[in-house]
């Protein structure tokens, strides 16, 4: 009995071990994004943030001393990751616009941040070793432990990239039709279509505000000088949803073309609306199929329950008054 309590004692200091520190390590990650990320806004915009009507000259990094020590490693690790396929970090960092990581470095710290992962479940699965070889014949529970901490380091920062992604895809999508709309407006009125995209891009900033970030960046393009259809095209990419792409072919097309950009704007929205229609009615239909599984292992048996106790009752009571 001592010898299992000592073991489930490894069990859960390894398994809190590890998974504090991935924790810890993502959450130093996407702190030190979003500072870069807050950094350059600021510089972008000429000048320092006010706080409380005083300007707000440094940016005070959580972790102090050790927060840096632990970028500095991830970041080292990040490097020479790259270095060894370029490719890769090129493919990583469109996934990570994507998922709405824009600084500089994120692929480095991303490549940083799995490198440390993977070195800390060698580690935890180091300190499980002697408890799986430990017993006679093996311990399953430390087996399934390793096997677990080795797949979080291995596919978690893969997972929570890929769900963070998903998340901004749908609000992507969402927002598409809204942006189609109040773009064929503005050009209705008058507006050229880099005036109409500046316009829109302060209207869709409270509600939609991961798809402003990508409309700053498009017309900030567009003000740079950036070719028209590469400035839309690189925009689609960012968001990497079909209907982005979809716009920007539109585009180049009636550029090339020369036809009304109004016009055309107004049937791509129409087409955007009856998407999106067309999307809630799927939603909507199959809603029966997903509540049948609920229906059938919860209220069915509920139901079930409340319909046939009375009766139950009654023949028990009958029976006893019988017998």
């Amino acid at each position: 009995m001592a010898g299992l309590s000592l073991e489930t004692i490894i069990y859960a200091v390894g398994l809190v071990l590890t998974l504090g520190a991935l924790g810890g390590l993502g959450w130093i990650a996407a702190t030190e994004l979003r500072l870069r990320a807050l950094r350059r806004t600021r510089l972008s915009s000429g000048g320092t943030m006010a706080i409380g009507g005083s300007p707000h000259p440094a940016v005070q990094r959580p972790g102090g001393l050790l927060g840096d020590q632990v970028m500095s490693t991830v970041r080292r690790l990040g490097q020479q990751s790259a270095v060894r396929d370029p490719a890769k970090v090129s493919l990583l960092r469109s996934r990570l616009t994507q998922a709405g990581f824009h600084a500089r470095e994120a692929p480095v710290v991303f490549l940083g941040v799995k490198a440390v992962a993977l070195a800390i479940a060698t580690g935890g699965v180091v300190l499980i070793l002697p408890a799986m070889i430990g017993q006679k014949g093996g311990n399953m529970a430390a087996l399934a432990l390793a096997v677990g901490v080795s797949l979080v380091a291995l596919y978690g920062p893969d997972f929570v990239l890929k769900q963070r992604k998903a998340t901004r895809e749908r609000e992507y999508a969402e927002g598409f039709p809204d942006l189609l709309d109040l773009l064929v407006a503005s050009v209705e009125a008058g507006l050229s279509l880099d005036a109409a995209v500046t316009r829109v891009t302060e209207e869709l900033e409270r509600r939609y505000p991961n798809l402003t970030i990508h409309l700053r960046f498009l017309v900030l393009e567009l003000r740079a000088g950036r070719a028209r259809k590469d400035a839309w095209t690189a925009f689609a990419e960012r968001l990497g949803i079909d209907d982005a792409r979809a716009l920007a072919t539109m585009l180049r097309q009636a550029e090339e073309m020369g036809t009304s950009l109004g016009e055309t704007l107004s049937v791509f929205s129409a087409d955007m609306r009856a998407k999106r229609m067309l999307r809630a009615e799927e939603k909507a239909l199959g809603l029966s199929a997903k509540l049948t599984v609920p229906l059938i292992l919860f209220i069915f048996p509920a139901l079930l329950g409340a319909l046939m106790l009375p009766a139950a009752v009654r023949l028990i009571h009958v029976f006893n008054h019988g017998s």
